[in-house]
C-alpha cells in the first residue's frame, strides 16, 4: 500500500460469546475476559495491531452497552473511536456504519475488518499480511483472508480459491471464485482433500467507498438507513430498529465480483469461539487436563477441561475416570458436557431464552 496513513483498522467487539456460556454472559461477554492469559481477548485484539497500526488508526464497532467497559480496557484508543451500535443486527451492518463513520474521516481510507475473539500467536506475520492485503485492496479488490484447513470442520465458512493475482507483499493472492457456509460434512471432507478451499476467517480488507458501494447494491434497506442517519444522526436510534439482520458472508461477500483471498498460513491462528477450542491454544498437563483457575484434583481422568470462576480456595472440583468433558464452574451455573458438543452451548442458551427465570443465568 503506498500510504499507510490512510489505513485503519475495524474491530468487531459488539458479539455475545454465547458458545462460552456460562462465563460468557450479556453483560460481559467473551471480548471482556481474560481467556488466555492476563490480558482480555479484546485487550490482545488491540495490541497485536501495533505498529501498523497506532492507536488513533484504530475504530472499535460495538453494542452501546459494552463500550464503556471495553473503553476502559483500552484507554489508549480516542474515545471517539468507538462506533455504537444501538442493537445488534449481524456483522453486515455493524461494518457498514463503522466505514459510514470512517468515510466522514478519512474518504480516501483503507479498512481492516477484523475480530475481537480470535487468537493469532504469530503477530508479525499478521501484520505483513494485513500490509498486503492492503495493497490488494487498493486495486478494488474486497480482500479476505483465508485459513488452511486443519479438518473437515462443519462450523467454519470455506473461500474456494481461483486464478492467482500475483503475490503481495511477499503473499500470494487469488481470486475468490465461491465462499460455501457450514458445509455438511462430506462436503467439507470433498473441500479438504481438493486442497483449494480456505477457511473464511472473518477478516477482510477493502476501500471504504468500495464496501459502501457494495452495501448500496446489496443491501439497499441498511443503505437507505445509512443515509438518514447520516443526513440525521440524531435519528440513527430511531432507524436502525429496521435494519435487517444478516453477516458480511450472506449480504455481501457471497454476491460480491472481485473478491480475492490470500491464504494467511503459518499465523498460529484459532477461532476462540466455544470452550473446546481453548484446548488447541493453552497447554495441558501431563494428563491432557487443561485447568484454568480451579482447585482440581483427577483420578483417571484425561482431557477434561475445567474452568472456575471462584476465589482460589472456595471450591474444589475432583472426577473419577472422566474423559473428554468440559467443566465450567461460575457462582450461579455448573455446566458438564463432552468436548466434542461444547458446540451446542449455544442451543442450551436459546433455551434458557425460552425458559421462566431462564433470563437469571445469561
Amino acid at each position: 500500500m503506498s500510504d499507510l496513513n490512510s489505513y485503519y483498522a475495524v474491530i468487531m467487539a459488539g458479539g455475545g460469546g454465547t458458545r462460552l456460556w456460562p462465563l460468557s454472559r450479556q453483560d460481559r461477554p467473551k471480548q471482556s475476559l481474560p481467556l488466555l492469559g492476563d490480558r482480555t481477548m479484546f485487550q490482545m485484539a488491540v495490541q497485536r495491531l501495533a505498529p501498523l497500526f497506532p492507536p488513533e488508526r484504530i475504530l472499535v464497532v460495538t453494542n452501546a452497552r459494552y463500550a464503556e467497559d471495553l473503553r476502559q480496557q483500552t484507554p489508549e484508543l480516542p474515545a471517539d473511536n468507538f462506533v455504537l451500535e444501538p442493537a445488534p443486527h449481524g456483522t453486515a451492518p455493524a461494518i457498514a456504519l463503522a466505514a459510514q463513520a470512517l468515510q466522514q474521516r478519512a474518504p480516501a481510507a483503507v479498512m481492516a475488518c477484523l475480530t475481537a475473539d480470535h487468537h493469532i500467536g504469530q503477530e508479525a506475520r499478521f501484520r505483513d499480511l494485513l500490509a498486503a492485503a492492503a495493497a490488494l485492496a487498493e486495486e478494488d479488490f474486497l480482500v479476505t483472508l483465508g485459513i488452511a484447513p486443519a479438518f473437515a470442520s462443519t462450523g467454519f465458512g470455506y473461500i474456494q480459491r481461483g486464478a492467482p493475482l500475483g503475490r503481495y507483499g511477499g503473499f500470494d493472492a487469488f481470486r475468490a471464485v465461491r465462499f460455501k457456509e457450514k458445509p455438511a460434512l462430506p462436503e467439507a471432507q470433498a473441500m479438504l482433500t481438493g486442497g483449494l478451499h480456505s477457511w473464511n476467517s472473518g477478516m477482510f480488507v477493502w476501500r471504504v467507498a468500495r464496501i459502501l458501494a457494495e452495501v448500496e447494491r446489496q443491501l439497499p434497506a441498511l443503505h437507505a438507513v445509512l443515509a438518514r442517519a447520516a443526513a440525521q444522526p440524531a435519528t440513527l436510534a430511531e432507524v436502525w430498529a429496521g435494519v435487517p439482520n444478516t453477516t458480511l458472508d450472506y449480504g455481501i461477500m457471497e454476491g460480491a465480483a472481485e473478491v480475492a483471498v490470500i491464504p494467511a498460513d503459518g499465523l498460529d491462528w484459532d477461532d476462540i469461539g466455544s470452550w473446546e477450542a481453548l484446548l488447541d491454544v493453552l497447554p495441558p498437563d501431563a494428563d491432557g487436563n487443561l485447568v484454568i483457575g480451579a482447585e482440581y484434583l483427577g483420578l483417571q481422568s484425561g482431557g477434561v477441561l475445567v474452568h472456575s470462576s471462584h476465589a482460589p480456595g472456595r471450591r474444589l472440583i475432583a472426577t473419577i475416570g472422566l474423559k473428554n468433558m468440559v467443566i465450567v464452574d461460575t457462582e450461579d451455573v455448573l455446566l458438564v458436557c463432552p468436548r466434542d458438543r461444547s458446540q451446542e452451548v449455544r442451543a442450551l442458551v436459546e433455551q434458557l431464552k425460552l425458559r421462566a427465570g431462564g433470563k437469571l443465568y445469561l
